[in-house]
C-alpha cells in the first residue's frame, strides 16, 4: 500500500502524471503546482500534486489558457487534495468559457463561409459586409471581428 504522505520526487511526478520533468518545473515556476525542497535541495511534491497535473492537462487540452486555470486552481484550498466538489467548480466556471469561445468560433466560421464563398475577398467592395465601405468610419483594422452582430445597413441609419 503506498503512503499518500510520503512525497514524490520530480521524476515519479513526472512519469507517473504523464508529462515531462521540465514540464512539471514549469507548473512550478508558473504557481500551478508547489513543491518543497529536502535537505538535500531535492525536489518533493505532495502526492495530490499529481490530480492537480491531471487538471491542468484536462484544461489545457480544452484550451483554457494557464493563467485561467491559475486563477481557478488559486481559488481552491492549498494543503489538501482536489475533491469531486472542487472539480465541479472548475469546470462549471471553464464550461461557460468555452461555450463563449465556441459560440465566437462558430460566428467567425459562417461569416467566413460567406465571405469566401463570394470569391471578392475584399472588405472595401463587399457588397454583404461592407456596402459603400462604411467600415472605414470605424477605424483601421477588422473591426467586423469584435462586433456580435453585422454592421446595420448604411442607407437605413439616420443623420
Amino acid at each position: 500500500m503506498i503512503d499518500v504522505r510520503v512525497p514524490v520526487s520530480v521524476g515519479e511526478l513526472a512519469r507517473r502524471s504523464g508529462v515531462t520533468i521540465a514540464t512539471v518545473h514549469f507548473y512550478e515556476a508558473k504557481g500551478l503546482i508547489q513543491g518543497q525542497r529536502t535537505a538535500g535541495n531535492q525536489r518533493r511534491y505532495a502526492r495530490d500534486t499529481l490530480r492537480r497535473i491531471a487538471i491542468i492537462k484536462i484544461a489545457k487540452r480544452a484550451g483554457i489558457p494557464l493563467a485561467a486555470i491559475k486563477a481557478a486552481l488559486d481559488e481552491l484550498p492549498a494543503g489538501r487534495p482536489l475533491t469531486a466538489k472542487d472539480w465541479a467548480s472548475l469546470s462549471t466556471n471553464w464550461r461557460d468559457m468555452l461555450t463563449e469561445r465556441i459560440h465566437s468560433l462558430t460566428q467567425l466560421r459562417d461569416q467566413l463561409d460567406g465571405c469566401i464563398g463570394c470569391g471578392c475577398l475584399s472588405m472595401e467592395d463587399c457588397p454583404l459586409r461592407n456596402p459603400g465601405d462604411h467600415l472605414r468610419l470605424q477605424g483601421e483594422g477588422a473591426v467586423l471581428l469584435e462586433q456580435d452582430t453585422p454592421p446595420a445597413d448604411p442607407g437605413s441609419q439616420s443623420t
